[in-house]
């Protein structure tokens, strides 16, 4: 795991190259503490820089930027190839002469051999990568089929910059960084901005499973086209034209082996490794079967919060206590985990409002103090359907087709009479128990009046991941942009409205959420982080599935859950599915409400000149006073507004 920069310029910058390289890569020494190099083509104009966390070959031989054998390629590489040894092997007709045993080595002589595309569909990993091309003169920039790993480009004036994250191309003396205010709405809408967007106008996210090329003869501005050598939607294609045709037990015998077979490649490591337990389903299987793989105690992390509702560390323990694991708990409390927010401006360079960032960075820090990998969960619910808008999709569905447009929305109506907080006075009096209670009813019935009132089923799965619904109307002078999510008809056929949240979740939820903040969280201390479940072939498999397999009962992931059971008894995993959260929402209303109304103070916002303060002045008394739980709307807007505080 590595940090990668770098730049194309027409100015000739012979005497300075070094120390603009030097600045950029050192903005990134956190996913790369062990080395630093840089690399410079001065008649190109081409610098690429490195910083590296040694993991595979902790010799000299790994040492990045590296060049090809023939001297022909030069790259700059963040990420691992599990499958390293196989493509090695695979080349051993091609009389390599090795210099040592890095992926990397690997990776440069596919690259030699069979080209850039080529290579990039044999190999197997997490990563992005910068490859230049001395004969061609070409720049290549590649990202990994599920988007595990970041890669930020685009122009700056005259200057083409790329990185891991947006604070090595901060730190190119021709950086401009003018905010994007369509990207702002964006992220008022999903609590992230999709890919290919950033928050910055004219710097972009290579979307997962792409390369682009950059010749170095091409016009300053002229923004390169990514081009697709993975693509998610035909892999679904493929998969639901092929779909299992065995007995359950088959399926189940097939998903162990080839989870079995991914854990092995993910533990492949000369350096100290373990995983993050949070005792749910997902980090349950990958701990299991690690153990299940190791001759020694694996090394187990979760941490634990006070509050009710919120606490998973005693069910990591009785699984950990199962399998044997060398298990550490860290509790933390609400100050501690407080005292986490003024980092995450930082640590997300642009903004980012998954509370659970929080709990993420805490466990990575511990963790790091006793590994440099650790492997997670994270994948288990898109591919197996663990999500409750899931299940809750499949009954939306069925009223929205049997229920004519003017009886839903009557029915919506109806449920907006009471308000949120005289629903949940009513659920109180009724014999729930106090986890079901605090769930907050009357917040989930006005979620499904919304749902209820819109007019088609492809409109569902929109409203249910949406946090501002009209973000256009609250950032000044901004025009939603189209994304993958709306600006894009799905040519797959069978796929019910579940499936399609699924897919959705998948080639945007996934990566641009869930793995980039997992990536910055971990990385910010140096901590390398795997995800087994994410391995493609898994992938293609879970999509060859019956939704029946994975569904069943209203309940999602019951195949993962049997594989589980041949692990781990299923009266340790019998309980409620848990978030990995925080409580926001008390939390707006009482230690953090100072900081927040200097954030969200009137005058603050208007001088800013991003927000037009009305609605959300509105929904803050609302939340103040307990009438509405809008702690994700509020906590995107303070996420920002604390972000731009930091901004240079």
């Amino acid at each position: 795991m590595c940090g990668i920069a770098g730049f194309v310029s027409s100015k000739m910058m012979r005497d300075g190259f070094r120390r603009v390289l030097e600045k950029m890569a050192d903005a990134v020494a956190h996913r790369g503490p062990d080395n630093r190099d840089v690399w410079f083509d001065p008649e190109a104009g081409v610098g690429l820089a490195h910083r590296r966390l040694s993991i595979i070959d902790l010799s000299p031989e790994g040492h990045q930027p590296m060049t090809s054998h023939s001297g022909r390629f030069v790259i700059t590489y963040n990420g691992e190839i599990y499958n390293f040894k196989a493509v090695k092997k695979d080349l051993s007709d091609q009389e390599v002469q090795w210099r040592g045993d890095s992926d990397t080595e690997v990776l440069l002589a596919a690259v030699e051999n069979w080209g850039v595309r080529n290579a990039l569909e044999k190999v197997t990993g997490m990563f992005s990568f910068a490859l230049w091309d001395r004969k061609e003169r070409l720049l290549f920039l590649a990202r990994d089929r599920l988007g595990e790993k970041p890669l930020y480009y685009g122009w700056q004036g005259k200057t083409f910059l790329f990185g891991s994250e947006l604070k090595t191309l901060k730190r190119h003396p021709d950086w401009e960084g003018t905010i994007n205010r369509n990207s702002l709405a964006l992220y008022l809408r999903y609590n992230y901005i999709p890919a290919p967007y950033s928050i910055y106008h004219h710097i972009y996210k290579l979307t997962p499973g792409s390369y682009v090329k950059i010749s170095v003869d091409c016009r300053p501005g002229e923004c390169p086209v990514p081009q697709i050598y993975w693509d998610a939607e035909k892999m679904v294609a493929n998969s639901r034209a092929q779909l299992f045709s065995g007995s359950e037990s088959e399926a189940i015998d097939s998903l162990d082996r080839l989870l079995r077979k991914s854990i092995r490649n993910k533990m492949i490591s000369d350096v100290s490794l373990g995983a993050f337990l949070s005792g749910g389903i997902d980090s349950s299987t990958i701990v299991a079967m690690m153990q299940a793989e190791s001759t020694k105690p694996v090394k187990t992390f979760s941490i634990g919060f006070n509050e009710a509702g919120y606490d998973e560390a005693p069910h990591a323990k009785r699984v950990a206590a199962h399998l044997g694991t060398d298990h550490t708990e860290l509790y933390v409390s609400s100050r501690q985990a407080m005292d986490v927010i003024p980092k995450l401006p930082l640590i997300y360079d642009e903004p980012f409002s998954d509370s659970s960032q929080i709990p993420t960075f805490l466990v990575s820090e511990m963790a790091r103090q006793y590994v440099t990998v650790a492997l997670s969960g994270d994948g288990g619910d898109e591919l197996f359907g663990g999500y409750n808008r899931y299940s809750q999709g499949r009954v939306l569905e069925k009223i929205m087709t049997r229920l004519p447009v003017s009886m839903r929305r009557f029915i919506a109506s109806l449920l907006c009479l009471p308000s949120p907080m005289q629903w949940d006075r009513f659920f109180s009096i009724l014999p729930f128990s106090p986890k079901e209670a605090e769930q907050r009813p009357g917040d989930k019935l006005h979620k499904l009046a919304e749902v209820l009132a819109v007019t088609s089923t492809e409109q569902i799965y929109h409203t249910l991941v949406s946090h501002w619904k009209k973000p256009s109307d609250i950032v000044l002078t901004a025009i939603e942009p189209k994304t993958v999510l709306t600006d894009r008809g799905l040519n797959i056929d069978l796929l019910d409205l579940t499936e399609q949240m699924m897919y959705f979740d998948l080639i945007s939820y996934l990566p641009d959420d869930i793995l980039c903040k997992v990536d910055r969280a971990a990385m910010a201390v140096s901590l390398e982080t795997r995800v087994p479940f994410l391995d493609h072939e898994i992938v293609a498999f879970a999509w060859r599935l019956p939704l029946s397999m994975k569904l069943q009962n209203g309940k999602g992931k019951w195949i993962l859950q049997q594989v589980l059971h041949r692990y781990v008894p299923e009266r340790l995993m019998d309980r409620p599915k848990m978030g990995f959260a925080v409580p926001i929402d008390s939390w707006l209303r009482g230690p953090l409400r100072g900081w927040a109304d200097g954030l969200l103070d009137k005058s603050r916002l208007k001088d800013d000149g991003f927000f037009e303060p009305g609605q959300i002045h509105q929904k803050w008394a609302d939340h103040l006073s307990g009438k509405r739980n809008w702690q994700y709307d509020l906590w995107d807007v303070l996420m920002f507004q604390a972000w731009l505080e930091n901004q240079e």
